[in-house]
C-alpha cells in the first residue's frame, strides 16, 4: 500500500520550503520516523521523516523545487520489500561510492568537485554519519601533499577542451536568498556606522587556562570565550538600553531582557539561533547552550522558532581567522557585535613596551537609534569587563 509523504507543517508563517536533497532514493528500506527528505526553509533545514516503514517510492519533486506545506513530496511502499528502483525524476551529481549509497547536498557536491576528492574515502561527521562540507574541506586539507583522484566536473556550456576552463552554475538555496534580501534590506534602511576598539584578552585567557578542567569536569562542557562576552555584553546593554533596542514604525522599543543571536557554522550558510534571557545565565548556561546550538545547526536539526527573535547579535569571525570587520545589523536588531582573532601586539603598559594577546572588536549599529557617544561607551563597558572579569562576576 503506497502512503504518502507530505511537507509538514513549518513553523508560523513559513507557507513553503525548497527541496535541498534526498536522503533515500527509491527502492531504499526505511524505517518508521527516518528521515527520507531534506527542505530548505528561510531560516534552517529541516528533515522529512518516513510515515512508515517499508520501501521508498518513487520521488514526486525534484531537488531545488520549491512545495507548499502539505504537498506530496514521495510515496512509501508500508512493509513492502525492496523492489528494483523506481526511475527518480533527478539524480545526484556525485554519490559516494560503497554499499549504502547517499546522497550529497549541494554544499558537499561543490566541494568534492573543487577538492578533487573521493567522497567513499571519508566519515562522515554529519547525522547518520553524512559527510557535510566541512568534512571535504579537512580531508583536502590533509590530502594536499598526496595526489588526490580526480573527479569530473558535469560539463558547461563555458568549459572548452583547449584551456580546461570550467563553470558551474549552482541554484541559491533558499536560506542563501534569504541571508542575501535581509542584509540588504539592513543596508538600505538602517543608517549604519561601525565603530572599534580593542580588549586586552590576558585576563580572561589566564582565568580559562586556571579553571577549564575544573569547569569542564563540573559542568561537561569546555570554558570558552564566548560565554564571557556574552556575559560582559549583557552587562553593557543593561548600561546603553538603546543598543538592545528597536525601532517599528515612529517607535522605539526597549527591552528589559537580552536574548543574544550567536551566528554559528551550517552545512549550508551561517545561522543565527537565539540564546534566550543570557541575562540570566550563568557562563556554564551560555556555554552549554552555544555548544547545543552548534552541534544542531551541523546535523540541521535547529528548529524554526529557535531562530527567531533576539535582541542583539555576536559574530565571531575570529574562528575563521578574521583580523577586523564591519559586520552587518540583523533586523529588527540595531547592533551587532563582531569579534576577531586574537593576536600578540606590542601596547603600552605602564610607559612600556609590552605583548599582549590582543582582540579588535567591532560595533556596527544604526545610527537613527544610537549615537556615536553611546556605541563607544558600550564597546569601553564591555572592554573593561573582559580585561577584569571580576567585574562580570560582581555585576560591575
Amino acid at each position: 500500500m503506497a502512503i504518502e509523504v507530505l511537507v509538514p507543517t513549518l513553523g508560523e508563517s513559513i507557507t513553503e520550503a525548497t527541496l535541498g536533497e534526498w536522503l533515500k532514493q527509491p527502492g531504499d528500506k526505511v524505517a518508521a520516523d527516518e528521515p527520507i527528505a531534506s527542505l530548505e526553509t528561510d531560516k534552517v533545514s529541516v528533515e522529512v521523516p518516513s510515515p512508515v516503514a517499508g520501501v521508498m517510492g518513487q520521488h514526486a519533486v525534484q531537488v531545488g523545487d520549491t512545495v507548499q506545506v502539505g504537498a506530496m513530496i514521495a510515496t512509501i511502499e508500508a512493509g513492502g520489500a525492496a523492489a528494483a528502483p523506481v526511475a527518480a525524476p533527478a539524480a545526484p551529481a556525485v554519490e559516494p561510492a560503497g554499499d549504502t549509497p547517499a546522497a550529497l547536498s549541494p554544499s558537499v557536491r561543490r566541494a568534492v568537485l573543487e577538492h578533487g576528492v573521493d567522497p567513499a574515502t571519508i566519515k562522515g561527521t554529519g547525522k547518520d554519519g553524512r559527510l557535510t562540507k566541512e568534512d571535504i574541506d579537512a580531508a583536502a586539507a590533509t590530502a594536499k601533499a598526496a595526489p588526490a583522484p580526480a573527479i569530473a566536473a558535469p560539463a558547461t556550456p563555458s568549459a572548452t577542451a583547449s584551456t580546461g576552463r570550467k563553470e558551474e552554475r549552482v541554484r541559491m538555496t533558499r536560506l542563501r536568498q534569504t541571508i542575501a534580501k535581509r542584509l540588504k534590506e539592513a543596508q538600505n534602511t538602517a543608517a549604519m556606522l561601525t565603530t572599534f576598539n580593542d580588549v586586552d584578552m590576558t585576563a580572561v585567557m589566564e582565568a580559562r587556562a586556571k579553571y577549564k578542567d575544573l569547569f569542564e569536569k563540573k559542568h561537561g562542557v569546555r570554558l570558552g570565550f564566548m560565554g564571557f562576552f556574552v556575559k560582559a555584553a549583557c552587562m553593557a546593554l543593561k548600561d546603553i538600553p538603546s543598543v538592545n533596542a528597536s525601532i517599528e514604525g515612529d517607535e522605539i522599543i526597549y527591552h528589559d531582557y537580552a536574548d543574544i543571536s550567536v551566528a554559528v557554522s551550517a552545512p549550508n550558510g551561517l545561522v543565527v539561533p537565539v540564546i534566550r534571557d543570557a541575562d540570566q545565565l550563568t557562563v556554564a548556561g551560555i556555554e552549554k547552550t552555544i555548544g547545543d546550538f552548534g552541534r544542531r545547526a551541523k546535523d540541521g536539526t535547529l528548529k524554526m522558532d529557535e531562530m527567531k527573535g533576539g535582541t542583539f547579535t555576536i559574530s565571531n569571525g575570529g574562528v575563521f581567522g578574521s583580523l577586523m570587520s564591519t559586520p552587518i545589523i540583523n533586523p529588527p536588531q540595531s547592533a551587532v557585535l563582531g569579534l576577531h582573532r586574537i593576536e600578540d601586539r606590542p601596547v603600552v603598559r605602564n610607559g612600556q613596551v609590552v605583548v599582549r594577546p590582543m582582540m579588535y572588536l567591532a560595533l556596527s549599529y544604526d545610527h537613527r537609534l544610537i549615537d556615536g557617544r553611546e556605541a563607544v561607551t558600550f564597546l569601553v563597558a564591555l572592554k573593561n569587563a573582559m580585561e577584569d572579569p571580576t567585574r562580570i562576576l560582581i555585576d560591575l
